[in-house]
């Protein structure tokens, strides 16, 4: 549904060029939910704004629904009246609303059906179905300013699918918003995924909103997209920024004669006692350092730090173990170089005999 291709943006200030986007190239399904997440400086919402051509890449291309905007962003009259075609089919929501404190709720989300010239009665029952879909069918002539944030927030979603878009971008919608709030905005925006069929691309700084309701991610640093993939995939990529970032385990080694393992749980694997089989099983003693679960698109996930006795080379069969039991298995700190341990292939009949 969303595609970039070698996108870059170098803004120039103060006589000099700053590259927000360096090259980034993303990939995103049709209907799922995308969270692109990163620190301030990132380029993540240079990234966003260049998506729907709100700023214009230097250099690279951006493709929507089958339908490359760059190619667009001519001079021309007629590529001009495109592109706005074009963009009436992406929605987009605001960390701080952007609603005109003069308009009505209903005015306001009326407003993108006004510039789209659609007849009065058709625009008044478009936004009575959108605020009944957004859960504020009682604020249709309430102002802005006597709304919470979270009202006004779903006002913003609804002004959003006024045009009823294919894809709605989200900038740090949640960003102003308190955690009770934000996780009921989260909730709205899984919502409407499902129920629309609408592709959700959003950008934050908060790995809570990637774990709530996110089905693939992308971290940026520096402009560029450096880690990507669904959620699930992440978590059982060995030495995953993301997975770090999503479930931060701590804890360090008690001494040198000791091996520390992260551990990724997933899948039924979550659900069984395997580190305490672990321990039956080798008879040895295992601390836990430090571990985090949560429920990543209704399914249990989580991470472990767990410090295993004896040196690095002592421990391969152990690790083995719980790597054939369905789990990530990391070596985190040892004294030797820190890799992730393979599974021998398993035995052949013929090699058995």
């Amino acid at each position: 549904m969303i595609t970039t291709s070698g996108l870059t943006k170098v803004y120039q200030s103060r006589g000099r060029e700053v590259t927000a986007l360096d090259g980034v190239d993303l990939h995103v399904r049709e209907g799922e939910v995308y969270g692109v997440i990163g620190q301030s400086g990132a380029g993540k919402s240079s990234l966003i704004r260049c998506i729907n051509l709100l700023e214009r890449p230097t250099s690279g291309t951006v493709t929507v629904a089958g339908q490359d905007l760059t190619a667009l962003a001519g001079r021309g009259h007629r590529a001009g009246k495109e592109l706005r075609e074009a963009r009436s089919r992406i929605g987009m929501v605001f960390q701080h609303f952007n609603l005109l404190a003069s308009r009505t709720v209903q005015a306001n989300i009326e407003l993108p059906l006004e510039i789209l010239g659609v007849p009065g009665r058709d625009r008044s029952r478009k936004v009575l179905e959108l605020l009944d879909l957004v859960g504020l069918a009682d604020k249709a002539k309430a102002y802005p300013g006597q709304l919470s944030g979270g009202q006004k927030q779903r006002v913003g979603i609804a002004r959003a699918l006024a045009g009823d878009p294919k894809v709605l971008l989200s900038d740090e919608a949640t960003s102003a918003l308190d955690p009770e709030t934000t996780r009921s905005i989260l909730q709205l925006l899984r919502d409407l995924n499902q129920q629309l069929g609408l592709t959700v691309l959003l950008i934050t700084h908060e790995m809570d909103v990637v774990k709530t309701i996110c089905d693939s991610a992308a971290l940026m640093q520096k402009g560029r997209i450096v880690e990507s993939g669904t959620v699930g995939e992440l978590l059982a990529t060995p030495g995953s920024e993301l997975a770090h970032e999503l479930f931060p385990v701590g804890g360090a080694a008690s001494g040198p004669d000791s091996t520390v393992v992260d551990v990724t749980f997933h899948g039924d694997a979550a659900g069984r006692p395997v580190i305490s089989q672990l321990s039956r099983t080798y008879n040895i003693d295992i601390s836990i350092l430090g571990a985090a679960m949560d429920t990543v698109g209704g399914k249990q996930i989580g991470r472990m730090r767990i410090e295993l006795p004896g040196r690095f080379e002592e421990n391969v069969v152990p690790i083995g173990f719980l790597r054939e039991q369905g789990l990530q298995a990391e070596v985190v700190e040892n004294d030797v170089t820190a890799i992730p341990v393979q599974t021998p292939a398993p035995l052949t009949k013929e090699v058995a005999k």
